[in-house]
């Protein structure tokens, strides 16, 4: 396997050469030996592990949302360049898949940046509760890709320290068991380390941590473990916000809701922006009857992310529930670019916000806050047989969206209802597709959508006269996991490739 150590600035240039290449490095060189040395230094480390949440964050409703029975894709026969995009929508993905190949790059990029830190961060000399946040951060950080790696891929080769030659990035995968355990330790010594207040929004707090730390137990279905690390969490001030659709403000970040989540800006001059609101409405030659602002030229993209009418029918109460309103709008028009006119499409309302740039808005993307906490805490106390708690959680959720509270007689009827609640409450945050393979769903929910799909494709936005290939939406064990890159199996012969790829 082949970690990039990548140039972050003059942060992250290259750390050894090839020991047949220079022996003396240039005087314009900067090792890692004479660049950590100050706490400016280990903070702008530190700055660079947070880089790659971005490019996580900007597949992620690829591989996850639009997997599940959340959203779909508007079929585009005049623009096929989306296929890869589509392809883990219709259980096609090949092992050269663009998106797979980067999230496995990016998890690794902040893992190879963590260790990097780490393995530093004993030397320095400064503040010793500057340093333990520092550490905290890091540990947090490479704790939380080890975690992504571990539930899309399966058992990943396991790296704590830096690789300091091309042969040593060489490993072949480690045990899933072997890779829980390092997630486990991680988190829990960022639990400790890590301000209950963060000094800066996005940065990595105890509650990131102890929330990080019950997600892992959860899909290892340790409740009890779960249940203490999510009541430490409801200790340090997190709340639910009265209004839903406050939550995703860019004008309301860092607020008593949201315990991580990932960094945008609007109007830079770095890339820092988030464009996914776009991709996430009809395709419009201007999209500014939508998003308020108009487009230079005409914009040829977009139906990606699509609400499904599987999720719009699982909303019990669109009116009294406003989670829908805040969540999903309507399109009704023509697009004379691709020839098609839209009957009240659905569309992702969360994320548009009032913004001045086109193309570029400043959402940030949520990863963890309270009201998911609230809902793991239901499901633990649920699958310890105490029902009473878990309504309690429960129907805290529900009241803030304007619901009644539920009853429920059995666990297995409440496991039900909890899944349910994820579902809606955390719709378009990239969890469904996880939830329903860590609750053992995933083949038969996706093989009945599936079988819906191909009964009636215009039911889900396929246009008229089309639908989908004969090799689509064949649902199977395998697609639990997603495939090893090729490219990184070409380059490392160490690693085996995930069955039935």
């Amino acid at each position: 396997m082949k970690i990039r150590l990548i140039a972050i600035g003059i942060l992250f240039c290259m750390l050894s050469a090839c020991d047949n290449f220079l022996d003396i490095a240039p005087e314009t060189s900067l090792s890692s030996d004479s660049f950590f040395r100050t706490q400016a230094d280990f903070e702008q480390a530190v700055g660079g592990i947070y880089a790659p949440l971005q490019g996580l964050y900007n597949q992620d409703w690829i591989l996850n949302e639009m997997r599940s029975d959340n959203t779909f894709f508007i079929y585009n026969i005049a623009q096929r360049g989306g296929k890869q995009q589509e392809d883990p929508a219709t259980f096609t993905v090949e092992t050269n898949n663009t998106y797979t190949l980067g999230k496995w790059t990016n998890n690794y990029l902040i893992i190879s940046r963590a260790n990097q830190v780490l393995s530093k961060m004993e030397e320095a000399s400064f503040e010793t509760s500057v340093k333990n946040n520092l550490k905290g951060q890091a540990l947090f950080l490479r704790a939380f890709a080890y975690f992504d790696l571990v539930k899309n891929f399966g058992g990943v080769p396991l790296f704590l320290q830096p690789a300091t030659s091309y042969k040593e990035t060489f490993q072949p995968r480690a045990e899933v068991a072997a890779i829980y355990k390092q997630i486990v330790t991680d988190a829990s010594e960022a639990a400790k380390l890590l301000p209950a207040k963060a000094a800066a929004v996005g940065r990595a707090t105890t509650g990131a941590a102890h929330t990080l730390l019950a997600d892992v137990y959860i899909n290892q279905k340790a409740w009890a473990e779960a249940e203490t690390a999510l009541k430490t969490v409801t200790t340090l001030g997190y709340s639910l916000l009265p209004n839903y659709g406050d939550i995703f403000k860019p004008t309301n970040k860092g607020n008593s809701e949201m315990i991580f989540d990932v960094q945008y800006a609007e109007g830079t001059s770095q890339t820092i922006f988030n464009a996914l609101p776009y991709l996430f409405i009809p395709i419009l030659p201007d999209p500014s009857v939508i998003t308020g602002v108009k487009p230079a030229t005409q914009q040829t993209y977009g139906g990606f992310n699509v609400p499904t009418p599987d999720l719009l029918a699982a909303y019990e109460d669109t009116i009294k529930d406003q989670r829908f309103a805040a969540s999903i709008g309507f399109y009704t028009g023509a697009s004379p670019l691709i020839g098609i006119k839209y009957q009240r499409t659905p569309y992702i309302k969360k994320y548009l916000h009032p913004h001045s740039v086109y193309g570029q808005t400043a959402e940030n993307g949520p990863i963890y806050r309270y009201a998911e906490v609230l809902l793991m805490l239901a499901e633990a106390a649920n699958e310890q047989n105490r029902l009473s708690d878990a309504l309690g959680y429960l129907n805290q959720v529900r009241k803030r969206a304007g619901l009644p509270d539920v009853t429920s007689t059995s666990q297995a009827d409440l496991r039900a209802k909890i899944l349910k609640e994820r579902q809606i409450e955390l719709a378009f945050e990239n969890k469904r597709w996880r939830d329903l393979v860590r609750t053992g769903q995933a083949v038969t929910v996706m093989s009945a959508i599936s079988t819906k799909i191909k009964a009636n494709p215009q039911a889900y936005y396929y246009p008229t006269g089309s639908a989908p290939i004969t090799t689509a939406f064949n649902v199977s064990e395998r697609d639990l996991l997603y495939p090893i890159p090729v490219s990184e199996i070409i380059i490392n012969p160490e690693l085996k490739q995930n069955p039935g790829y």
